[in-house]
């Protein structure tokens, strides 16, 4: 089967997904302008930069990663219907996203977690000797916060759908509990987040753009990771965690339900009740790793081209 991709271009992780189907994945050939079979909008928001006359041409399978329902408004929604025209098959990364999806087309949906690298992402038992190498006291509770919290329009805002309101209740709960408490950050956009922490006096240390060897020695010093999020297609966070042993907690968005305990699922209610476990998303995200986390985009795109 023939495909192209289209991607962001943004360093963001539609651009890593892209770069590993191409150098792991050999069950399809890839084509570097527009395809004879197949157009993969893995970068949905970029659909318009395909001619519409490849997209009528060829048959189009298009990711949905997670919809913000705060922001789906009119025009958003009218942008869908436009690109919904020229979709035959969406792929919607989380059961989440399938149920939001759903209310929108009438269009074949699959529903199919995205891969994760154990390449980039494994657990490494010398928790002291890393911490040591990022000068981060022993003694220190590290929570961990890798996703970007504050808008792009005026880097001052809080990206609700990130919950970072959440994450900063939590963080202060710990602070009363933990006397050794340090915020580990890294992402773009943390802006908001990083305010708040100097408001209360929190400590913390911000990795901003930090390359992917750093990021997971970043996981392995946590003492808790927090998805604190309303909506979310992955995060990939929560594979990330699962394959490096992190300790994580969740609220319930994207794929937390397929990868984490219960008991580390949480909401606002509850969250203090909330507790990390790491073999079973250590269990659970093996058929989620390269080559195998493979497979199904594969069978999926396979029946695309012989419908």
């Amino acid at each position: 089967m023939k495909l192209y991709i289209n991607r962001g271009k943004e360093n963001w992780v539609v651009d890593r997904f892209y770069n590993e189907w191409n150098k792991y994945n050999y069950k399809t050939s890839k084509l570097y302008s527009f395809g004879e079979k197949i157009i993969w909008l893995m970068a949905p928001w970029t659909w318009e930069k395909i001619p519409i006359k490849y997209l009528e041409k060829n048959k189009t399978l298009c990711t949905i990663h997670h919809i913000d329902e705060d922001k789906f408004g009119e025009q958003e929604y009218k942008k869908f219907i436009k690109r919904d025209e020229f979709v035959d098959r969406y792929h919607a990364i989380s059961q989440s996203t399938f149920k939001q999806l759903e209310k929108l087309t009438n269009k074949p949906i699959s529903t199919i977690p995205f891969w994760v690298n154990q390449n980039i992402w494994f657990h490494k038992k010398n928790k002291e000797s890393i911490r040591k190498k990022y000068n981060i006291p022993n003694d220190s509770f590290c929570i961990g916060s890798f996703q970007r919290d504050t808008e792009g329009k005026d880097l001052i805002s809080p990206k609700l759908s990130k919950g970072p309101d959440r994450l900063l209740e939590i963080i202060k709960h710990y602070k009363d509990i933990e006397k050794n408490l340090l915020v580990i950050l890294s992402g773009k956009r943390r802006n908001f987040i990083i305010d708040k922490l100097k408001h209360f006096e929190i400590p913390y240390i911000y990795f901003e753009m930090t390359d992917f060897r750093t990021l997971n020695d970043l996981y392995n010093i946590l003492d808790l990771y927090i998805v604190s999020s309303r909506f979310e297609g992955g995060p990939q966070a929560i594979l990330e965690c699962a394959l490096t042993k992190t300790p994580i907690i969740s609220t319930n968005v994207g794929i937390s339900e397929e990868i984490l305990n219960p008991v580390s699922i949480f909401d606002m209610s509850n969250f203090q009740m909330a507790k990390a476990d790491t073999e079973t998303p250590f269990s659970n995200v093996q058929k989620f790793k390269i080559p195998v986390g493979f497979n199904k985009f594969n069978d999926m795109i396979g029946e695309l081209s012989e419908d």
